[in-house]
């Protein structure tokens, strides 16, 4: 086909999905769909939906605790909360890095 890989192969070498879902379910299925590698954390600007979950009591905003919660191997956790972004944005990880962080 065109000399290229099979589309989801292709797709997930050269896309990178967003993790802002605000429910436990959504990352769950997100985790199990997308490929880790192809995972940027998201988080929105505090305040962007206000409010807590009616069904948690936890505000929305607080999008990092289903990272937290989703069934991964640290190595695949470590991608999606600063790995990724890193090899996405190399400035920002010479920045960074140049920092000693």
């Amino acid at each position: 086909m065109l000399g290229k890989p099979p589309l989801d192969l292709h797709v997930m070498r050269n896309v990178s999905f967003d993790t802002c879902v605000y429910h436990q379910a959504g990352i769950d299925l997100l985790v199990r769909i997308v490929d880790p590698g192809s995972l940027l954390f998201g988080s929105e600007q505090l305040g962007a939906v206000r409010g807590p979950d009616p069904e948690t009591g936890q505000e929305f905003d607080d999008t990092k605790r289903y990272i937290d919660a989703a069934d991964l191997e640290e190595h695949a956790r470590h991608k999606i909360l600063e790995g990724n972004a890193r090899r996405v944005y190399p400035r920002l990880d010479a920045l960074l890095s140049g920092q000693g962080r």
